[in-house]
């Protein structure tokens, strides 16, 4: 059963026409434990940013430093929020076994303590490529379009009922495979960047594979009826739709260079 406040509430935190909930489907049966699970791994094989333009010039080796310099420095605006999303949704469960599972995923970018976590490895990349914490940390040159993205998505967290805000996370389920090409094109095509850079990638890899393991179980228990299940694959559209939003300013400020 989902957890207490699990029910879809009328504001849809910037993300309205991602219910995706109509009358032919809050008639329809559900879909069976495999066309769900089924559905849902539809979305990212189909939807998720490592299709992204600005994403196969990365892993081609296609990116000049200064481009490569700007995904970072935008980026981090997106890893410093992940904890702060991840509090969010733990804050709307009301067993304390759930809640203790998923301060996990903060500590894992937060550290335990200073000087450890998902954000220190991300600030070591932005120094391998030559960017000082200090400018990494001031999001002076963090994007319009890249700051709505993420505005959007901790907004959604907020807003939106757990299952759905769990949902959203099920980008992890494609995130360790994408991480594993990203190691191998840094490898190959940006040597410049020192190896120690590499270690978000390679940490997230296992973090990502447990994480969308645990959220796909969550979400399969939660989402009984059709209604449900079609907000929880809504749901992660959205957020397939954020990182993608995200790479689009990316990319367009490289154009207007």
């Amino acid at each position: 059963m989902p957890p207490t406040g699990a029910t879809q509430p009328t504001q849809a935190g910037g993300a309205t026409a991602a219910t995706g909930t109509t009358g032919a489907a809050e008639a329809g049966e559900p879909w069976s434990p495999d066309e769900f699970t089924a559905r849902l791994r539809a979305v990212p094989a189909e939807r998720y940013h490592d299709r992204h333009p600005f994403n196969v010039r990365m892993h081609e080796g296609a990116l000049t430093p200064d481009e490569l310099r700007r995904w970072i420095l935008n980026r981090f605006h997106y890893q410093r929020h992940i904890p702060v999303k991840d509090a969010l949704i733990l804050a709307k469960f009301d067993d304390s076994a759930l809640r203790r599972s998923w301060l996990r995923r903060i500590q894992d970018h937060d550290g335990t303590v200073e000087g450890e976590g998902g954000i220190e490895r991300w600030m070591r990349l932005g120094e391998a490529a030559g960017i000082d914490r200090a400018r990494l940390r001031s999001g002076a040159e963090v994007l319009p379009g890249v700051r709505l993205a993420v505005d959007g998505y901790v907004n959604f967290c907020r807003l939106r009922s757990p299952l759905e805000a769990v949902a959203a996370s099920l980008t992890e389920l494609a995130a360790p495979g994408m991480m594993s090409t990203r190691i191998a094109a840094f490898e190959r095509h940006y040597r410049w960047i020192e190896a120690d850079g590499l270690i978000y990638f390679r940490n997230r890899i296992g973090q990502g594979s447990r994480d969308g393991a645990e959220a796909l179980e969550l979400v399969l228990g939660w989402a009984g009826t059709r209604p449900e299940q079609e907000a929880a694959v809504a749901a992660l559209a959205f957020k397939c739709e954020v990182l993608w939003s995200l790479l689009d300013a990316v990319e367009h400020a490289g154009n207007r260079a």
